[in-house]
């Protein structure tokens, strides 16, 4: 058996985040009309590309919004009524 390397535009990629999407998101929330459909896509991919922690990277984030070893106050931010949140330590 040979591993190939998929490229970041392949089908399995979509699948994933289509995966995801639905089992961390939208089956947990009742979405009335497209705006609330719209809102909670919105506010998942924040979630995916600044907050959530990938395997494939490493456990790490794909667009890290804070410097590495920062310390003090932990925080949580809390994203469509609670069901996404991000830990994080303010700077001191």
């Amino acid at each position: 058996m040979q591993l190939i390397r998929l490229p970041a535009q392949s089908p399995a990629f979509a699948e994933r985040f289509v995966r995801s999407i639905k089992s961390e998101c939208l089956d947990h929330l009742i979405l009335v009309g497209e705006r609330s459909l719209r809102r909670a896509v919105d506010e998942f991919c924040a979630h995916y590309h600044h907050e959530r922690n990938h395997q494939g990277l490493e456990n790490k984030l794909i667009e890290a919004n804070f410097a590495a070893g920062e310390a003090g106050e932990l925080r949580c931010r809390r994203r469509l009524g609670g069901l996404l949140r991000y830990y994080h330590s303010k700077a001191a």
